[in-house]
This record gives C-alpha cells, sequence and structure tokens, in this order.
C-alpha cells in the first residue's frame, strides 16, 4: 500500500520489524563480546556472536540496508576466523567489534525513524568495516558479502543447505504487504547467507516471507538454533500497553477484590437467619406438641403441622442457597485475587531489563582511564516494579561511574597493595523484608573520613571546629551534597557533584533510603531499599483517635507492646530502652494535631520509626494488623498533607490514609524542637513583655541548618527550622516569622519554589526571603531574585558578617 506521497508503509513496517531484531541481537553482541574479551576461546560465546551477525546479515539483506549488511558480514567472518583458530580476539579487536556493534544499533535506530538517514552513516561505516576486516586480513578491505567463500571447515548454521537455499542477486526484489500476506506459516528466507563462489549467482526461489522472521532469532531458520518449543516462543511475545491503561486496570482489579469481599457479610447474615428458622421451628414444634394434649378443634391441629412443615422447607431452601452463596463467594474471591495478582505482575519486569548496558558501560569507561574492572550482576531475574527499573538506570549509572573513578584503583596501585590488578564492582539486587534491596559494592580504595573532613572545610561547609565533632554517619552524608565530589577535577566521567544526589533524590521520591558504608583501602558498600512496587504497599493498620491508619511495614523499625514501667523520664522528655538505645517516645495524637484517647492500659502499642539520623517511638491506640493496600494518590489540589503520603481502600471498602513515616520523623523532630509546642505559649509571651525576632531556617542539610541556625541564635534571634521546602512552607502557613533563608536545591519543593509559594500568597508575600546557595552563578541570582527573594548570599558567608548584616538590613537587630 502507497500513500499519495509515494511513502510504501509495507516497507516501513519491515523497517520496524528490522530495528526490533536489531536491537535484540546487538544485546546479544555486546553481552558476547564482554565475555570474549574476559575468555577470548570461549566456544560458545563466539558461536552465540557468529549467529548474531548471521541473523542480523540475513534480516538487513531482506529489507535492503547494505550498509548493516556489510557491517554485518565482516563481523560474522572476524567470528568464524576466531571459531577456526585463526585469530585469536585481543582487547583491541573486541574494541573494534564493539565499535560495529554501536554501528548497528545506530543503523537499527535510524531504519525505525528515517531510513535515508542510515546514508548520513556510510563515512562512519567504511572506517568500522575496514577496522574489522583488518583483524582477519590486516591492510585488506573486507570480502563483498555477495561474493564472498566461507571457508570449509566454518561452522556457520546453514554451510550444507542447499545452494538454491542460500544464493540471492545482488539486488533484491522489494518486500511488499502482498507477498507478506501471502504465507500462512513461518517459512524459511532465503538469501541468509552469501553467495559461494561461482561464475554465476544460483537464481533465488520465489517465496514469501514471514514476518515472524524478525520477531524473534530463534525462530530465523531451524539451522540457527536448536529446537524451540512453542512455550518458550509464547514466552517472548511481548505487546505494548500505556502507563495509563495499566493503571487503570490495577485500580479496576483492585475494586473487584474490594467488591468480592461484600459478598462475605451478605452470606454472614444469611447465616443469622439460618440460626433464627432453626429457632423458629423450634417454637412451632413446641406449639404442635402443646396442641397434641388439648381438645383443639381439628382445623386447629391441621394449621400447626401445616406451619411446621412450611418451617423445614423453608429451612431447607435457605440451607441450599446458602452452600450456593458461600461456594460463589469462594470462587469470587478466589478469582477476583487471581485477577489482582495478575494485574500486579503485568507492572513487575527482571531486573536484567534494566541493567543490560551496564557491562559494556563500566568495559568502556575502564578502558578510557587504563583501569581493569569487571562487574558482576547478582539476581537478574530479580522482579522489579517497572516504574521503579525505570528511575533506577540514572542512579546505578552514577554509582558505577563513581565507583569506577574514584574507587577502583590503578593495576599498578592495586598490585602494590596486594589486590589482584582486576577491580570488581558487584551490583547485587534481591527481595529482603518484603523490599527492593540493591547493594553496589566495589574492591577499591574506599573513602578516607580525614580526607572527607578536610575536603568539607575546605568547601567552606562548616567550620573546621565542627568538622572534628562530625560523626562517621555525618561525614558521607556530605557525599550526597548537590555540587560536592571528593575530585580535585571535573572531567567527563565525573567531578561535577551531581551523581550521589540523584541516587537518594530518587530513593525518597519512592519511598525508599540509601545508606553508604566505607571501608577505607578495601572498598565502598551502597545499600538502596526501595518499594518491590509503588502500587502496592504492606503495610501495618493502627487505630488513632478511633480512625484507622497504614505504616508501610517496610519503614517501621520495630511495633511491639510496651509497659508503662519500661518508661524513663529524662529533661521532662520521655523515653524507652530496645537494644541497648535511648527511643524517644511521644504520642501519634500528639504529631498528627488529634485528639487524645482516654484509654488506660498497663501496656502501649508502640511504632518505632527512624531516619537516618534520629529514632522515635509512637504510641498508637491499638494494632489491627497487617494487610496489602492499593496504593490511591491523593488529588493534587490536596497538595502535600502533612504526615500522609496516599490513600487506600480496605477490604471492606473503607478509606484508610498511608502514613508518611520519612515526614512524621520531620515532625516528631519540629515537635521536639518546640514550633508547634510554642502556639500556645506566644500570646502569653507577647503579654510578659518584647519578643524577639523570628527566623525560618530551610535547608535539607543538617549541618548547614546547625550552622545557620547557631550563628543566628548567638546574636539574638529566636530560629526554627525546616528540613527542605515542603517542611518550610507548612510551617510558613501556620506559624509567623520575620525572616525566612532558604536553600536552593531541595527534595519535595525547590527553594525557588518556596520563594514563589510565598510570593505569590496574599497573606505571605511581604514576608522577607533570603536565598542561601552553593549556586553563585549569574544565572541563579536572577532566577532567585526574579521568584521574589529579597537577598541572594553564597553558603562561603556563613563565615563572616555578610550574613548576620544581609540579616540586619531586612528585619533589624534582635
Amino acid at each position: 500500500m502507497t500513500s499519495s506521497g509515494g511513502q510504501d508503509y509495507s516497507d516501513m513496517s519491515m523497517l520496524h520489524l528490522f530495528s526490533m531484531e536489531a536491537e535484540t541481537q546487538t544485546a546479544l553482541l555486546n553481552d558476547g563480546l564482554l565475555a570474549l574479551e574476559r575468555d577470548p576461546r570461549n566456544a560458545d560465546s563466539l558461536e552465540t556472536l557468529m549467529r548474531a551477525a548471521h541473523s542480523l546479515k540475513g534480516a538487513a539483506r531482506i529489507v535492503q540496508l547494505s550498509a548493516a549488511e556489510r557491517l554485518a558480514h565482516a563481523m560474522e567472518d572476524c567470528f568464524v576466523a576466531a571459531q577456526e583458530g585463526r585469530v585469536v580476539l585481543s582487547s583491541d579487536h573486541i574494541e573494534a567489534l564493539l565499535q560495529g556493534v554501536d554501528m548497528l544499533t545506530r543503523i537499527g535506530q535510524a531504519a525505525s525513524t528515517d531510513a535515508a538517514q542510515v546514508a548520513d552513516l556510510d563515512a562512519a561505516l567504511v572506517a568500522v568495516v575496514t577496522a574489522i576486516a583488518a583483524i582477519t586480513a590486516p591492510g585488506a578491505m573486507p570480502r563483498s558479502p555477495a561474493s564472498s567463500t566461507p571457508p570449509a571447515s566454518a561452522t556457520r548454521p546453514d554451510a550444507s543447505a542447499p545452494a538454491q537455499d542460500e544464493a540471492m542477486p545482488a539486488q533484491s526484489t522489494p518486500v511488499s504487504s502482498q507477498n507478506m500476506s501471502t504465507t500462512g506459516e513461518d517459512e524459511p528466507v532465503a538469501g541468509l547467507m552469501p553467495v559461494p563462489s561461482q561464475s554465476k549467482p544460483v537464481p533465488v526461489r520465489d517465496e514469501p516471507i514471514s514476518v515472524q522472521r524478525f520477531l524473534s532469532p530463534a525462530q530465523s531458520r531451524p539451522e540457527l538454533a536448536p529446537a524451540t518449543t512453542q512455550e518458550a516462543a509464547d514466552k517472548g511475545r511481548m505487546v505494548r500497553v500505556t502507563a495509563e491503561n495499566l493503571n487503570r486496570l490495577m485500580g479496576l482489579a483492585g475494586e473487584s477484590l474490594v467488591e468480592s469481599r461484600w459478598l462475605e457479610p451478605f452470606a454472614n447474615a444469611l447465616r443469622q437467619l439460618k440460626r433464627n428458622q432453626l429457632e423458629l421451628a423450634d417454637v412451632v414444634e413446641r406449639l404442635r406438641e402443646s396442641l397434641a394434649g388439648l381438645d383443639v378443634p381439628e382445623r386447629v391441629a391441621e394449621h400447626a403441622t401445616a406451619a411446621r412443615r412450611k418451617v423445614d422447607e423453608c429451612r431447607h431452601m435457605l440451607s441450599d442457597r446458602l452452600t450456593e452463596l458461600e461456594l460463589f463467594a469462594h470462587r469470587s474471591e478466589n478469582l477476583s485475587d487471581r485477577l489482582y495478582r495478575e494485574a500486579i505482575a503485568s507492572r513487575m519486569r527482571p531486573f536484567d531489563d534494566g541493567v543490560q548496558g551496564f557491562p559494556r558501560m563500566v568495559r568502556d569507561i575502564a578502558r578510557r582511564l587504563g583501569k581493569k574492572v569487571t562487574l558482576e550482576i547478582i539476581g537478574r531475574g530479580t522482579e522489579v516494579d517497572r516504574d521503579i527499573l525505570e528511575r533506577l538506570e540514572a542512579p546505578l549509572s552514577h554509582l558505577l561511574r563513581n565507583a569506577i573513578d574514584h574507587g577502583i584503583e590503578p593495576p599498578e596501585e592495586r598490585l602494590a597493595v596486594g589486590k589482584p590488578e582486576e577491580g570488581t564492582i558487584r551490583l547485587e539486587t534481591a527481595h529482603k523484608g518484603g523490599m527492593l534491596s540493591i547493594t553496589v559494592s566495589d574492591d577499591g580504595r574506599g573513602v578516607e573520613l580525614e580526607r572527607l573532613r578536610q575536603k568539607i572545610v575546605s568547601k567552606q561547609l562548616t567550620t573546621a571546629e565542627m568538622a572534628e565533632s562530625l560523626t562517621e554517619a555525618e561525614l558521607v552524608d556530605f557525599l550526597f551534597l548537590p555540587a560536592f565530589s571528593t575530585k580535585e577535577s571535573v572531567t567527563e566521567i565525573s567531578g561535577r557533584g551531581v551523581g550521589l544526589d540523584v541516587v537518594r533524590d530518587m530513593a525518597q521520591e519512592v519511598g525508599g533510603t540509601v545508606r553508604v558504608v566505607s571501608e577505607p583501602g578495601k572498598g565502598m558498600h551502597f545499600f538502596l531499599q526501595l518499594p518491590l512496587t509503588l502500587s502496592v504497599l504492606r503495610t501495618l493498620l493502627v487505630e488513632i483517635a478511633g480512625e484507622p491508619y497504614a505504616f508501610p511495614l517496610a519503614r517501621i523499625d520495630r511495633a511491639l507492646m510496651l509497659p508503662k514501667d519500661d518508661i524513663d523520664v529524662v529533661a521532662n522528655r520521655q523515653y524507652f530502652t530496645m537494644d541497648g538505645r535511648h527511643i524517644g517516645l511521644l504520642s501519634a495524637h500528639q504529631v498528627l494535631e488529634i485528639k487524645e484517647s482516654t484509654a488506660s492500659s498497663d501496656t502501649l502499642p508502640v511504632i518505632v520509626v527512624s531516619d537516618r539520623l534520629n529514632c522515635y517511638g509512637l504510641v498508637v491506640d491499638r494494632f489491627f494488623g497487617e494487610s496489602d493496600l492499593v496504593v490511591q494518590p491523593l488529588d493534587p489540589r490536596l497538595g502535600k498533607v502533612p504526615d500522609i503520603s496516599a490513600a487506600a481502600l480496605m477490604e471492606d471498602g473503607s478509606p484508610i490514609l498511608i502514613i508518611d513515616v520519612e515526614d512524621m520523623v520531620r515532625s516528631v523532630d519540629n515537635l521536639l524542637v518546640g514550633r508547634r509546642l510554642r502556639k500556645v505559649g506566644r500570646a502569653v509571651s507577647a503579654i510578659a513583655g518584647p519578643t524577639r525576632k523570628r527566623i525560618l531556617v530551610v535547608d535539607d542539610s543538617l549541618t548547614v541548618r546547625e550552622v545557620e541556625r547557631q550563628l543566628l541564635a548567638n546574636h539574638g534571634y529566636e530560629v526554627e527550622v525546616a528540613v527542605d521546602g515542603m517542611d518550610g512552607w507548612n510551617a510558613v502557613r501556620v506559624g509567623h516569622y520575620d525572616l525566612v533563608i532558604t536553600d536552593l536545591d531541595m527534595p519535595r519543593m525547590t527553594g525557588f519554589e518556596l520563594v514563589s509559594q510565598i510570593k505569590n500568597d496574599s497573606h505571605l508575600r511581604a514576608l522577607p526571603v533570603m536565598i542561601v546557595s552553593y549556586k553563585g552563578s549569574e544565572e541563579d541570582r536572577n532566577r532567585g531574585l526574579e521568584a521574589g527573594a529579597n537577598y541572594y548570599l553564597t553558603k562561603s558567608s556563613f563565615h563572616d558578617e555578610t550574613l548576620l548584616q544581609a540579616v540586619v538590613d531586612l528585619i533589624g537587630e534582635a
């Protein structure tokens, strides 16, 4: 079929099919070449590589992409030579072949969008083909794919096929939609092999071409791969479904499961009715027996007997219908549960789908830096939510780049300290405790804490005195700051400080955590704990003030019944001891700002939650138990609801709120520093005497917050802190402040967004706002001032009078 413009849509569809096969085969080529680099004589790898190149050559010939055909043919010749032992592929040879794989990838991508773009690659293609041809015949151009003769001993898949099935003229007949539609079977495709040396080419049989040829490499020809069962072929079939449709399917499956459970209460009501009927039958029977001993009209006795029969009839009918209803309810719930689980499974993909390109990336970066590095990936088949897998690519890429550039030492340095010259990076994933656990570790030099401490001071992120008092966890926390890097110079690979902050931001966005452990001289370990899926959450249901709430199970350190005798008080604050640690104790009612319950008991239900630095125990009213909830996002018009992340429906259909544990820990921290507790005390202090000017410091760095707080507090200002932009926005809406000092790069809400929110609020627009940021460019300064900031300073101002003078200029002395 041809459009008015002459575009052949059938050819375009074949090109798209070729692009799909190119994507599959280049992935095999990448993996095979990396394996071959470690073991140049691996026969299995060579066989896989040769088959992949052979399949690509045949596919390219069918769609008349001569560029891809020439390149794939040159690569196939190289692999055959290696199989025969005529050449041993060195690291330089592998590099040339990998460039060929990159070129095939580019051709496949160009073919799927605009086949005319393939012609633009000709110049680069010639250089790549020449380099690959030089592997087997140094200094010579590769043989023409249409006239070359495979060596007699070559293990080509179809070397024994009849000549008439192998040959194809140099000018192939264009593929049309007609001969695509005439075949009903997956017939072998002619022209997959180069033409043997002979005076005249053997004509090709005019056979229809099956589209299935492009869909699976194993189905292209029976000779190209071992026999594949239909089941294995079916497993490779895929369909494209939009994320919106998949989310809608998830929602309907969850609703179906909830609705199916409504049958059980109805069945319970019928069971109660059955019990009532038994009691009625007993009453009628006693009545009939009482009448039997009396001189009553015969008609009355007949009515009593008839009533007895009718009661028995109703009881049996109800019993039969109740049995049917119970069976239906069981089948319905079972079917809905299976549908629900299948809908969840449809969102899951193997971890390998998201990390296929990492071995090649690690190999290329290590080669560029003159290092030897092996990447080990463990848990390739681990099921991961599709949305999380898509978000993992950038963070894991940054971690691997950092491991190669910062961690792994050069070969000579490793040998000098007794390590093998080849470094190892391990990427491991598994399901642990209802979470997706990802570990990225290396056996490099690790991070020297003293050097890191000096770097922090040299970047003027804190004073030398405060740096000396920082713990190991606090020191390592600086690695996640934006624009922070331990590298002395900026390179293409690292040094800009934009890696680890991406990792933390991603973990926080999906409700996970990231932790780092450094062993100087031995290596670095990054531990990511992420939810298995963003759609379904395993939770602990509790009751607070008569309402149900759900705590994500993976974010709970421990749930326990705490005897009141185990509660101690220090400085008017309650705590208890758990595993040798003092855990601060407070009521969840106070954090959520709801009415306290009046129930009394000798033990208290306590949920222990924490972040990287703090750990608290929250007292609730009652534990309900664990439950899997389908997460329903809150209406965006509500904004960020404090301490709440989402909502869900319980099994009985009633709504329940899901606690944002990270936000709640911050709320507890704010309670302890007195922000919300001062609401009652402000009016009293206003009568008692003049108040100090109040400043809100908004920064996601604990160290920076403390430096600013102490600096301002020492000069008489009353200072409160917020841990990010969203926390700051919630604070300015409920409290009164004379000045807001904010950072720019923060999770959940940036400083630019916070300034805009304040200046667009009719009640807050007069509030002065000062930006204090690492970013000192003129562009960032202008953007901040345009958003409405009254002052813009860089964080180097911590250590002189500039910050204090700016505060005085805006709001005066304390």
